[in-house]
């Protein structure tokens, strides 16, 4: 069996894989979203002198960071309904045990990312800070968050990338996504290298208008650091 290349067009143009895209998108930006804020929660209670929230915070990051995704997916979607009656209900709905999946185990990577981050940011800036009176809230939003995000970029940007990938393995809670339906097509027509090869341009073609964002952010904050010079501590200040 020869490669078909109309068929393979017909695959680039099909409904349900541009429906699949779609669906990859919302999954990893939610599912991004919510790992970020929980990640930074985690960094934060990390980064704490509580010795109990340091120790719940590695316990996390080892747990989430050491189980493979895949069966942290299987865990949600197919034993914690076991466990749990209320979530074998019609709300519990394959996107959201994906995304409740997907978010806690991207929140174990982000926080050790956001962590590195927080600790490259110069303790003696927020001492000064606060000795100037600033309240906790404000010194991270004013003095810690802006070099937080510039520092962090880089490698917060492939660890989205790499989520948008790893959100293939959704394709086990039957969720309609990109490699899902890829798989039903494949299932019914035999056609491996045409239906394949159309969702794999799908993912480069994604992960490349990604990669164009990400580097037009790195360059944005290069050049905004570089604008505020040395007194933007003191700039922060008299906000």
């Amino acid at each position: 069996m020869n490669f078909d290349g109309k068929v393979f067009l017909e695959a680039l143009t099909s409904k349900s894989l541009i429906q699949g895209v779609q669906l990859t998108i919302a999954l990893t930006v939610v599912s991004f979203v919510v790992g970020l804020l929980i990640g930074l929660l985690m960094a934060l209670m990390r980064d704490s002198r509580v010795p109990l929230l340091r120790w719940l915070s590695w316990t996390y990051v080892w747990i989430f960071r050491g189980i493979p995704t895949l069966i942290q997916l299987f865990i949600v979607w197919f034993a914690l309904p076991q466990v749990f009656p209320a979530l074998r209900e019609p709300w519990f709905t394959p996107f959201l045990a994906a995304t409740i999946a997907l978010a806690f185990n991207e929140a174990a990577y982000a926080a050790e990312i956001l962590r590195g981050g927080l600790l490259a940011v110069d303790e003696g800036q927020r001492l000064a800070a606060r000795a100037l009176g600033m309240p906790p809230f404000k010194v991270f939003s004013k003095v810690v968050a802006p070099q937080l995000t510039r520092v962090t970029i880089p490698p917060m940007a492939n660890d989205f990338i790499t989520l948008l990938k790893i959100t293939s393995l959704a394709s086990v809670t039957s969720l309609r996504e990109l490699m899902t339906n890829t798989q039903a097509a494949v299932s019914s027509s035999f056609r491996f290298a045409e239906w394949y090869g159309a969702a794999a341009i799908y993912y480069l073609v994604l992960v490349s208008i990604f990669m164009v964002g990400q580097s037009w952010l790195e360059r944005r904050y290069v050049w905004t650091s570089q604008a505020r010079g040395p007194r933007s501590l003191m700039r922060a200040i008299g906000r």
